[in-house]
């Protein structure tokens, strides 16, 4: 188990996650059919090339599921009790195959919950960038973690 307990995270602490990712066509099209996403966006390579983007864009919300997943081993493996929420989310830049995804996370707030003893909130905002520095991906997320045993 390598997340943090509650009383490990402060606020203003922006974490830099060592995994990166290489998004690939495979991820892209399986993630889009196995979510009934029929986009042409997405998985229709001629429609796609024909558009303003001139090839596939990557899902958002595999974006947003990979973003979310590279910081776990970080953040919240083996500490999390439930996600309660996420907002704010953005996709400022595209996502294509090939792009290799970094991910750095910043502890907006942490306090212990008021009904149960053993646990907390943190909230943190989650950003996803592509190889050139760009931001593809933001999103805030409430989770409820448990405290130190």
């Amino acid at each position: 188990m390598t997340g943090l307990y509650l009383e490990e995270f402060e606020i203003g602490q922006v974490i830099r996650h060592p995994i990166k990712r290489t998004v690939t066509e495979s991820d892209n099209v399986m993630f889009s059919v196995m979510t009934l996403n029929p986009q042409p966006l997405h998985i229709d390579f001629d429609y796609s090339a024909k558009s303003e983007w001139g090839q596939p864009l990557v899902n958002s919300l595999f974006t947003l599921g990979l973003m979310i997943g590279i910081s776990v081993h970080d953040t919240t493996l083996g500490t999390t009790v439930a996600n309660l929420g996420m907002s704010e989310t953005v996709f400022p830049s595209p996502l294509f195959h090939g792009d290799t995804v970094n991910v750095e996370t910043e502890v907006i707030s942490a306090r212990a919950s008021k009904s149960k003893p053993d646990r907390g909130i943190v909230e943190f905002e989650h950003r996803a960038f592509k190889q050139d520095g760009s931001l593809v991906a933001r999103c805030r997320r409430q989770a409820m973690i448990l405290k130190r045993p």
